[in-house]
Formats: C-alpha cells, structure tokens, sequence
C-alpha cells in the first residue's frame, strides 16, 4: 500500500508541476531527433521500435530514442519529465489523462498539421473528438477497443465449468469462480482476480445502472452508496474464494506481467481488448476474451469503444512537425500497421484496416471481432475524464485495497472513495 499511497504522491505534485512546466526553457532538439515515452508490454515496445526504424529509413538522418514503463510507473515519470521541461517529443497519452495535460499546455495543439502531415480523413469522427480538449486536437487515436475480460480456456476446462458469455451475470460468474477455486486442479489457485480496484470494469457496472464515473462538467458521478455495493460484491467474492485474496491482488501493479492471471494465480483477469496480445505472448495456456458480467439478465452492458491510447505531441518539442509526421506515419502507413496489428487497437484508419485485415493472425482476428460484435452491450462514448481522473484512479486502487485488507468495511470504503474523489475533483 505505501508504494501506491507514493505513486499518487508524486503523481499529484508532478501533475501540479505542470503548469509551472509552460514557463520552463524552450528545449529544441539536436537536429531531426525525436524521443518517444510510451507504457506497455515488451511485446508493443517490441512492435514500436520496429515502426521507428520504418520510419527511419523512410526518413534520412532522423534519429529516433524510445522508452518504455509499466502503466503504474510510467504516469509518475512522465509528470516528472513534464515537470522539468524535458518532455519526450511523442507522447502516448490517455483518455483520462488528456484534458488535463492539454490544459495546462504541455501538448501542442495539432489542429494546423490535420490535411497536410497529419492525414486522418478516414477516421471516425467520434475517435477525433476523444483526442479533442476545449475544441483543439491534442491526441491522435491509436487504435480503438473496449474493456474485456482475460480468460484462461484451459483452467477452465480443467475445472469443468463453462466459459462466460455475453448473457453471465455478475452472481453466475462469481459462482464459476467458486466453482474453479474448490476444484482444485492448480495449487493456489482462484477463479477470478479481484477487480474491485479496476477503474474501468467499475465504470461498467456504474453504466450498467445508469450511472458514471463523471458528469459531463467534470464532478463524480455516484455515490457512497454506489461505492458500497461495489465493495461489497467483491468482499462477498472474496469470502465466498471466488476470486483471489488481497495479499494475491497485492502483486498485481496494473499491467499485464504482473496480473493474477499471469502470475498464474487466477483463471481471468480485466484489461483491455488491445491486451490480448500481450496476455497470449506470456501465458501458455490459451487466452480469450469476454465481455463484462451483466447486473441483471436484463441489462444492457456498459461497454463503450473508446480509443485505446493516443500519441501526442509535447508542446516543448524542437520539432513538433517532425512529431507529428512520426504519428502519422504510425497511423496510416501499410508496413508500419503490419507492424503494429491490434496490439494498440483495431485501428481507426478505414484504409489501414482494409489492408491489415489479410495479414491479421488469430489473436488479431478475436480482438477485432470482439470489438466490433459487442452490439447491444456498448453504449455511447463518454465524455473525457476531467483534470484529476489519473489520481481518481489511484484514490479507487487504494481504497480498494484498504477495504480488501480488511481496513475498512465496504461502507467506510464507499464513503471514502467519494470523498477522495470529490475533493481530488473540487482542485481541478
């Protein structure tokens, strides 16, 4: 817990720093450089360096330095980069963070390359407003997915219970965990990772009853009350040993290597669709995907297709046009997206899906055919995360946890939830 409690620390002063960051030296770069900072696996970092040095052939004498982190590590850095006037030129950023970096201008606006280096026509138009704050472009969309849920195939069959469907609900599949867990077939074993703690799987059951994680003018959206049903749920999954208990869920630092499915102690896990890649790249087992569980046989779904992540381009950069050719290139160019597949996304390029269809494998075939068969069980895109969702999230990990460790009940757990997030909103 302390290393979480110091991570939203140094998250919440670096993102304060960042509005003295607009003021710091102009830091141009050294001829037709670029440095890239993007969080993910070794797989997408594998990928990306591949697309650089594309793009490098392409482009003589331009040199291209890329670094990667974990999602947990990586938004700490980034503030900190920011912060000190030393930003990469390419940023990847996303959908809960973009407003708040583009506001305090430590992105460049990338409205004036849109036709000419930026060549984006055939993109949705939804997908080009999620990367628009305050009527400017700041972001151009990777690729677009929704939140799934990893299953291990072979943990399940060994156990004799069927996989989730699109119509499982939230008490089935709490008992498919259960049932997983006591059959014993791998020591230490559960049927589901605890995802009390998981901000977008908590968005969908909000969805799911009507509700969000934020108004449209930047507030929270539910309650203590919504909080303590949220909690609650997942005690009961915890008691009952559906899914794993919090010393387990402790390990898991939010990004594919480390979650409970691939530390091989739980037989799902809840990422993104764009993730099944990297799950597939470091689990033996055969990994698929599932929706989320529903809050009723009745309900609708919260799912929504969002993009995936964006690139952006610093507003220090010494050459933002040379940026945002590099994005362009990674977004439209044929080689570059067979390259890249689906790990970051179905992309958003009508042109570029057409010509990676053929050469998609089977995991890239699954993940974009879950994205686009979701049917009834996505809704609407929301409005971008306000100023302060980054440390929302941290606020939800924590409680989550001080509630799974027994610190608090689900009760105090929801009361506290909202009263961090409110004041963490209230600052702006």
């Amino acid at each position: 817990m302390t290393t979480r409690i110091s991570r939203r620390t140094v998250l919440a002063g670096g993102a304060a720093l960042l509005s003295y960051a607009a003021f710091a030296p102009r830091a141009f770069s050294e001829g037709q450089r670029l440095r890239l900072l993007w969080w993910g696996s070794q797989t997408r970092a594998d990928r990306t360096n591949k697309v650089s040095e594309l793009f490098k052939q392409a482009n003589a004498g331009v040199e291209i330095n890329g670094e990667f982190l974990g999602w947990s590590d990586y938004w700490p850095r980034l503030a900190t980069q920011v912060a000190g006037g030393n930003a990469p030129d390419v940023i990847q950023m996303d959908y809960r963070y973009i407003v708040e970096y583009a506001r305090r201008g430590a992105l460049a606006p990338l409205d004036s390359y849109l036709g000419s280096v930026l060549k984006v026509d055939d993109f949705d138009e939804v997908q080009i407003k999620g990367g628009s704050v305050d009527g400017k472009l700041y972001g151009i969309s990777l690729g677009a997915n929704s939140t799934a849920m990893m299953v291990n195939t072979v943990a399940f069959e060994e156990a004799g219970v069927d996989l989730p469907t699109p119509a499982t609900t939230w008490e089935e599949l709490a008992r498919m965990g259960v049932e997983i867990t006591k059959a014993g077939k791998r020591k230490g074993y559960y049927g589901l990772s605890d995802g009390s703690g998981v901000e977008p799987l908590l968005e969908n059951w909000l969805r799911q009853r009507g509700k969000a994680l934020f108004t449209a003018d930047g507030k929270i959206a539910y309650d203590a009350n919504d909080g303590a049903e949220w909690f609650a749920m997942w005690q009961k999954m915890r008691d009952d040993k559906a899914c794993v208990p919090a010393d387990i869920q402790a390990l898991d630092q939010f990004n594919i290597e480390t979650s409970p499915l691939s530390l091989g102690k739980a037989a799902t896990s809840y990422a993104h669709s764009n993730q099944l890649v990297g799950y597939q790249a470091i689990n033996k087992d055969k990994i698929v995907l599932r929706s989320h569980a529903l809050i009723s046989k009745d309900a609708k779904g919260g799912h929504y297709r969002k993009p995936s992540m964006f690139f952006s381009v610093s507003a220090k950069s010494g050459d933002p046009e040379l940026g945002a050719k590099y994005v362009n290139f990674f977004v439209k160019d044929p080689e570059a997206a067979k390259v890249l597949g689906v790990e970051r996304g179905v992309p958003e390029s009508a042109s570029v899906r057409e010509a990676l269809a053929p050469s998609l494998d089977d995991l890239g075939r699954a993940a974009l055919e879950y994205v686009s068969g979701l049917g009834e069980l996505a809704g609407d895109l929301p409005p971008p995360p306000p100023s302060g969702a980054g440390e929302a999230e941290l606020a939800l990990r924590s409680v989550a946890e001080q509630v799974a460790f027994g610190q608090l009940d689900a009760k105090q757990g929801g009361e506290t939830l909202v009263t961090e997030i409110t004041q963490i909103l209230s600052r702006g």
